[in-house]
């Protein structure tokens, strides 16, 4: 799924996919904002996204969907 972060004052957003589902990814983050810790996400690639609570302005979260397999005609 995709996640979008904005940072503040950056003009430029942060975008990652994530193997995670919307249910985990928002814990991750409201977990970090209510703390004032630091916000860590991995993306499908195993690459770890650190970014201070301090400096986020927005997290979006994108739909989760199937993925598609095979060739069908639509």
């Amino acid at each position: 799924m995709e996640v979008k972060i904005g940072i503040q004052n950056i003009g430029r957003e942060i975008v990652l996919e994530s193997a995670q589902d919307a249910d985990a990814v928002a814990k991750v983050v409201g977990e970090s904002i209510t703390k004032g810790t630091e916000l860590r996400l991995t993306d499908e690639k195993g690459r770890l996204i650190i970014i201070p609570a301090n400096v986020l302005g927005y997290v979006e979260i994108g739909a989760q969907e199937a993925r598609r397999v095979g060739f069908g005609a639509l």
